[in-house]
């Protein structure tokens, strides 16, 4: 049964290809991934297959595989991905030999990759479960771990009717689940192969933080030291990842309430979406910068300072300007408003802030808390964020708080206002949660069986 579904979804996807532009990609993709194995795996290397399904699911792999890399230099790394947003942000990731899609997973697929690869170990991140690949890795007695897994009671493997599918995880040489409850649901099934591990996300973002990026505009808009959090001015909320219906919630408050500064990286990045949220602000009397204005003005400092051509015309010869800087920089942080229009600032962005806001709560689900945290600020998201175990974690530390209106977030929010206490508090907890959670890289690392 489960083969005949895997061929109407491989047909499926065939017609979809000819319609949707990402679906198009991953079709492509899982065809090349034949021709790049052929091309590039090495018969002599060892190799260690790591599969994720998307981006989020790299980064919980992404510390191990760095760790092995380091500590292990005789393997080699072959990375796969299943969904384009994930295979064409890390396509040239630099921690792994070989990236590719992985070919959808029919028998004869299956076989032929792992004729090619041979891995000596493999690693499926999270939620990665696919029968005809898992089988033939026990079959050949290769080491097979599902690391950072979490199991939840609703799922197929628990049910009456899956027990058939539910044989799949019995593939797995050791499971390394977040939680408790993830144990005892594959204890209800046979399966002890269990270690409490934790996610590797805590070890991510701890790693980002360290690595993370200093950009001047940013700290130039939001003016105050990002370790000692004392400026005593204008504080600045962070919000990343914002979609629209988060906007009808926490925007009628910001208009309210002046002396809070937004930083707001959205979801999407277009031309329409950043020019729509730009214009519903300024309709709201707040000054609003671009990111990317700021960087143009460092060329061009019309962009920012609409003086500055008539000043230069009245002068003769070179416009000098030895007070430009200070008056950008003056600019930049009278502004109201500082929207990122473009990509992979955000986890270095949230240093800059006094609290954070995360969206998706209202729609999608929420997108990565942890990020934020990490930094030692509360984290305010939306409700849809009861199947997100490290959001759940960040309400019982007090770090988080669930916003299901423009009321709450009101209520929230005056209370840091009004409360220095009570932010730093917030603050506290959030930066101590991630911290108390982190290791389990190591932990998982340490029940890995490496051969001579």
């Amino acid at each position: 049964m489960y083969n005949i579904i895997i061929y109407i979804y491989l047909l499926g996807v065939a017609v979809a290809s000819r319609f949707n532009e990402k679906i198009r990609k991953m079709w492509r993709g899982e065809r090349e991934a034949f021709n790049i194995l052929r091309d590039k795996v090495d018969s002599n290397a060892k190799y260690i297959w790591f599969h994720a399904a998307s981006l989020g699911e790299f980064e919980q792999g992404r510390p191990i595989m760095e760790r092995i890399k380091k500590e292990h230099p005789e393997y080699k790394i072959l990375l796969t991905f299943f969904s384009p947003s994930g295979y064409e942000v890390r396509k040239n990731y630099d921690g792994a030999d070989i990236i590719c899609y992985l070919p959808l997973d029919t028998p004869s697929n299956a076989r032929r990759f792992l004729s090619l690869v041979q891995p000596c170990m493999a690693f499926f991140i999270k939620y990665e479960f696919w029968w005809n690949y898992l089988s033939i890795l026990k079959k050949r007695g290769i080491p097979t771990y599902s690391v950072s897994s979490i199991f939840r009671e609703g799922q197929i493997f628990f049910r009456w009717y899956g027990k058939q599918y539910g044989r799949v995880l019995s593939c797995f040489t050791k499971f390394f689940v977040q939680n408790e409850t993830s144990k005892d649901l594959l204890a209800s099934i046979g399966l002890r192969n269990v270690e409490i591990t934790g996610d590797t996300r805590f070890d991510r973002v701890l790693q980002i933080k360290e690595q993370a990026k200093y950009l001047n505009e940013v700290w130039e808009f939001s003016r105050y030291e990002s370790q000692m959090k004392n400026y005593d001015g204008r504080h600045t909320v962070v919000v990343g990842s914002s979609w629209e219906h988060d906007e009808d919630v926490y925007l009628p408050y910001f208009q309210e309430n002046p002396e809070w500064k937004l930083i707001i990286a959205t979801h999407v990045v277009s031309k329409e979406r950043i020019e729509a949220l730009r214009n519903r602000l300024e309709a709201m009397g707040k000054s609003v910068i671009l990111y990317s204005e700021t960087q143009e003005a460092k060329k061009d400092p019309s962009v920012l300072w609409k003086d500055f051509s008539s000043h230069c015309a009245n002068k003769e010869g070179e416009c000098g300007m030895p007070n430009y800087p200070d008056v950008i920089k003056g600019i930049i942080n009278k502004a109201d408003v500082l929207i990122i229009d473009c990509y992979g600032l955000l986890s270095s962005i949230y240093q800059y802030g006094h609290v954070a806001y995360v969206g998706g709560g209202f729609g999608v689900g929420i997108h990565n808390v942890l990020e934020a945290a990490v930094w030692g600020m509360p984290v305010l998201f939306g409700p849809n964020n009861k199947r997100f175990h490290e959001a759940q974690g960040l309400i019982k530390a007090h770090g988080g708080m669930e916003i299901d209106s423009t009321e709450s977030l009101r209520n929230i929010m005056n209370k840091f206002k009004n409360d220095k206490e009570a932010l730093q508090t917030a603050s506290s907890a959030a930066e101590e949660f991630v911290k108390s959670n982190a290791g389990a890289t190591d932990k998982t690392l340490a029940e890995i069986k490496w051969k001579d």
